[in-house]
């Protein structure tokens, strides 16, 4: 039997953020689509879409979106993939699980589109960050912002320049929710 198609979840990065690189969701699915993506799903205005596709080679195919944005919207956004089972292996790998008390909402997943180098994940972890706790596993950071995401004083640019690699952000909510939306369509 053939495996079935996989479902990818793609991120884009600054999309619709203080009147920046405004796309309709809309436009978005239908640039999806000529790319040959299929059942494209977005959630949120700024720019998660789920959808299927032949193609495993998710560097290329990244690559294949960024310039489909660029030539159709006329600027540039980093495109972050995950599959559904590295976004399911992100939401297990939760470093704040087991804490009591942690709101959905102020905590917020950084997806990065490469493997940080050991150093660089290292320098990361001995940051002095407080009152926000970051945690680094793999292509991803946790952050809890215990008192909101708008009083914070962390510079995500800071810490993506650390790093060498560019990501985006997405809190937990918005996580198990693209994940519940690539799970329907890998049932579908």
């Amino acid at each position: 039997m053939e495996p079935a198609m996989p479902v990818i979840i793609s991120m884009l990065r600054g999309v619709n953020v203080g009147g920046h690189n405004k796309i309709k969701m809309e436009a978005l699915r239908a640039l999806y689509a000529s790319l040959n993506l299929r059942d494209s799903q977005t959630y949120v205005q700024s720019g998660n879409v789920i959808f299927k596709t032949e193609e495993r080679d998710l560097a290329r195919l990244a690559k294949r979106i960024e310039d489909g944005i660029e030539k159709a919207f006329g600027f540039h956004s980093d495109v972050i993939l995950r599959t559904s089972s590295e976004l399911r292996d992100v939401l297990a790998r939760n470093p704040f699980a087991k804490r009591r008390g942690i709101e959905p909402n102020k905590l917020l997943i950084t997806l990065l589109a490469g493997d940080p180098e050991p150093e660089a994940q290292e320098k990361i972890r001995t940051l002095k960050t407080d009152p926000e706790e970051v945690r680094i596993e793999g292509r991803e950071i946790y952050i809890y912002f215990a008192n909101g995401i708008g009083q914070s004083k962390l510079s995500m640019s800071a810490l993506l320049k650390t790093l060498k690699t560019t990501g985006t952000g997405r809190n937990w909510t918005s996580i198990t929710k693209m994940l519940e939306i690539a799970e329907k369509l890998e049932a579908g």
